[in-house]
């Protein structure tokens, strides 16, 4: 059933042996059926932030117009999404979190068929700043509660969470005084992921946990090294790849890559960008500090964008350990003002947009196909992994997912 595919993304490939049945039991047999792929296992994510407001009917006008449009965008490549918790945000008058209006972005977002992702559960930047009137043992309790409030209150919504965020510069962080800094020079870095870790794994078991930084150096493989070590049950390794300054190159990534293949976890490049206006200049060491009145999108820029994000999203998608992409800002101007969108200010789309969708609804997504079932009912599926619907008649008749266990499975069919 699948095309000719590029040997990098085997791994991305599932066989299955599906046999259908009517309700009696009997096979369909020599029945002619289509077979259509609905949505990818690899998790394409995008922060979407402006859900909030828009799925609580808080925008009105062209800007809940343009807000649509953009999400009608969106929906067309994306099957996960990474929503706020900064604490500063969620809960800025302490016991009063924004719990109801982000479950009602979930509710919405799971809807259209997304998987959803919290971030983050502790980090110093944008922490509660009420924090700072308490001790450390104070704020060590706070931030359990905080962790076990919010993961149980969305279980079932969201299970996938970035529990704790560049732990590497945590109690060095020297920009601002903060509370979780604090701590965290108190408790020691491998303490207090463990005490945050095992505090959203007991709120909820089955969630994915993740590590999280921008710190790629060696430091960041040491923390995660002990945090190993000290049985943390870290899930999932998080890489961000902020590229203000420039795209990394398939080199550089691939050196990443094979680091922090070591650990043997999954990889997710949790927060991705590429700007298509002029670069940051090298000699910024912290991107928050280039503050700039105006960084707009240009032609040429644009053009080196789209195809350093195919080859961005080719190496990154070759590797097997790799789970998820999380491109960042979906539109333009959103963290620090940069042109680092898919779209431009005016929802239009840029060509990275139209490379992207070309990527993840043509080159890796299996195409549909009609086939005639066997005297048995069954038919042989092959494709990329994910999700697959089954039509007769222009009727939807059954539902798998392709894995890559290669088990048969077995359809019954309510009314036939």
């Amino acid at each position: 059933m699948a095309k000719n595919v590029d040997e990098r993304y085997k791994h991305r490939m599932g066989e299955k042996k599906i046999t259908i049945l009517r309700a009696d039991g009997s096979p369909l047999a020599n029945a002619e059926v289509t077979i259509r792929q609905v949505k990818h296992q690899f998790l394409f994510g995008c922060g979407a932030f402006d859900s909030i407001p828009l799925a609580n009917g808080e925008l009105d006008g062209r800007k809940k117009e343009l807000t649509e449009q953009i999400f009608e965008k969106f929906f067309e490549l994306f099957n996960y999404v990474t929503l706020p918790f900064y604490w500063a945000r969620f809960e800025p008058v302490r016991g009063k979190p924004d719990t109801q209006r982000v479950k009602k972005a979930s509710e919405w977002l799971i809807s259209k068929g997304c998987k959803l992702k919290g971030h983050p559960l502790c980090w110093h930047t944008l922490t509660a700043p009420w924090l700072l009137d308490y001790s450390s043992p104070e704020i060590l309790q706070m931030q359990l509660n905080r962790i076990r409030r919010d993961v149980s209150d969305f279980a079932g919504l969201i299970d996938i969470w970035d529990v704790i965020n560049e732990v590497v510069i945590m109690p060095v962080f020297n920009k601002y005084d903060n509370g979780i800094t604090r701590l965290c020079k108190d408790l020691g870095r491998i303490r207090l992921v463990r005490e945050v870790f095992h505090a959203a794994k007991k709120a909820n078991p089955h969630a994915v946990l993740l590590i999280n930084d921008f710190e790629i150096s060696e430091s960041y493989e040491i923390l995660i090294e002990g945090c190993l070590e000290a049985g943390i049950p870290i899930d999932v390794i998080g890489i961000q790849s902020h590229m203000h300054q420039g795209y990394w190159g398939v080199e550089k990534t691939m050196e990443i890559l094979d680091r922090f293949s070591r650990f043997k976890l999954p990889i997710h490049f949790t927060e991705n960008t590429i700007v298509s206006g002029h670069l940051m200049p090298p000699e910024i060491v912290d991107l928050n500090d280039y503050k700039v009145d105006s960084w707009p999108t240009t032609p040429e820029g644009e053009e080196r964008q789209a195809r350093e994000l195919v080859l961005h999203y080719r190496t990154l998608f070759s590797h097997p350990l790799v789970e998820s992409i999380t491109y960042w800002n979906f539109v333009d101007g959103g963290w620090l003002g940069a042109p680092a969108g898919l779209l431009r200010k005016d929802g239009t789309a840029k060509p990275s947009y139209e490379e992207i969708h070309k990527l993840i609804n043509v080159e890796w997504r299996t195409p549909e196909k009609t086939c005639i079932t066997d005297e048995n009912g069954s038919v042989y599926v092959s494709g990329f992994l994910g999700d697959y619907e089954i039509c007769a008649g222009g009727t939807v008749i059954g539902s798998f997912h392709l894995s890559s266990d290669g088990r048969e499975e077995k359809l019954m069919l309510e009314n036939s």
